[in-house]
């Protein structure tokens, strides 16, 4: 009988996860997964749990919440060895991964999965010795998916991204980086922001970086120039509709590796929706570090 363990944070989708755990349980165990669950209550309790599951040799680890938990697991499991398959139970406000990997919400679907054994390779970002498995970025709109509070995620979802959103339009600020890139020529200025891609699905849209492959070994890269509010709100549109990337104010490239310093200004990072620190910072690729079901 194989051993799983369940890392789940019991506030995400509106605390979904407590209502379904008893029959998740059971499906798996009725197909010889016998698993244990584990409730996050604080910042770091998934990344220690995670690595404490590898330690002890758990031969399936799964991550139930939204992106931050699951930034957490893999940040608990990247860079060890013999490191075994991850699910994903996407119930959080976005689930960018679980989008860009096609996981259903439907967890009867995904318990399914799990037991055949369904698996695939996937890329793994790294900045200044964290992980990221979906999005790193930095700028003043970046800030806003850690910003909003957790209680109003869980209470009307999407839309507090929406309402968090238009009130930091409205302060957009430029900040001076230096952008240098394997294979691209150095560039300084000042910038709206820049999102490093590892899948198509970015804070919830699908077309910001159509290209991006999980497992390509290859990070896509988008960064917006200084530009006025209204150009901002123009890019915006475009960027719906996938068609920024032709606007001048948008840089965009592919690269294995990459470092971002500020000279002038205190950046933050994000990392999967996650406060990750703060510039400078060297992003490298790590080509198909781990192997999720999918």
């Amino acid at each position: 009988m194989k051993k799983a363990r369940l890392i789940y944070n019991p506030s995400s989708g509106r605390e979904e996860m407590r209502r379904l755990l008893p029959d998740v349980l059971h499906r798996l165990d009725r197909a010889g997964i016998e698993t244990s669950c584990f409730a996050t209550e604080g910042e770091g309790d998934a990344t220690r749990e995670a690595g404490d599951a590898v330690e002890r040799g758990y031969d399936i680890i799964i991550a139930a919440g939204g992106d931050g938990t699951l930034n957490e697991v893999v940040n608990g499991m990247a860079g060890r060895e013999n490191l075994p398959p991850l699910g994903v139970f996407p119930l959080g406000t976005t689930n960018d991964f679980a989008r860009a990997m096609g996981i259903s919400k439907r967890w009867e679907e995904y318990c399914d999965l799990v037991i055949e054994n369904k698996t695939r390779y996937i890329d793994i970002g790294r900045v200044n010795g964290r992980h990221f498995v979906n999005i790193a970025g930095g700028g003043s709109l970046t800030e806003l998916t850690y910003e909003v509070p957790s209680r109003l995620k869980t209470r009307i979802g999407q839309l507090a991204y929406y309402m968090k959103g238009i009130e930091k339009v409205a302060s957009l600020s430029p900040t001076e980086l230096v952008i240098k890139a394997e294979g691209q020529p150095q560039m300084h200025g000042e910038f709206m922001l820049f999102l490093i891609a590892n899948s198509n699905s970015v804070g919830g849209f699908e077309k910001l970086a159509p290209g991006a492959v999980i497992d390509d070994g290859l990070f896509d890269v988008i960064a917006v120039k200084k530009c006025n509010l209204g150009e901002f709100l123009r890019l915006l549109t475009l960027a719906l509709r996938g068609e920024h990337f032709n606007d001048p104010h948008v840089v965009y490239f592919k690269t294995n590796r990459m470092e971002v310093t500020s000279p002038a200004s205190l950046v933050q990072l994000n990392l999967d929706g996650e406060l990750g620190g703060e510039l400078p910072g060297v992003f490298e690729m790590l080509p198909q570090h781990m192997r999720i079901f999918a």
